[in-house]
């Protein structure tokens, strides 16, 4: 099973809100995930980055891979 840290999509029309998971990468965007480690919200100024700083390092040691934008929000928050 290959793991993925990426976005989900949550929130209404023409506002999203993004949660932080951790997932199973034959899942689809807004499906079964395995740990919800954080939310993101470019809709306020400056954005919205929260993130369990303790669980992201957890599972990045167990091998899970982060996608591009969740790479991008890590490095924001200093964690790699």
């Amino acid at each position: 099973m290959s793991v993925k840290i990426r976005l989900s999509r949550v929130g209404r029309n023409k506002t999203p809100i993004y949660r932080i998971v951790v997932t199973d990468s034959r899942s689809p965007r807004d499906g079964r995930i395995i740990e919800n480690i954080g939310r993101y919200d470019p809709r306020k100024e400056p954005s919205l980055i929260e993130i369990d700083e303790e669980k992201a390092r957890d599972w990045i040691g167990k091998g899970a891979q982060p996608s591009a934008t969740v790479a991008k929000l890590l490095e924001v928050k200093g964690i790699s």
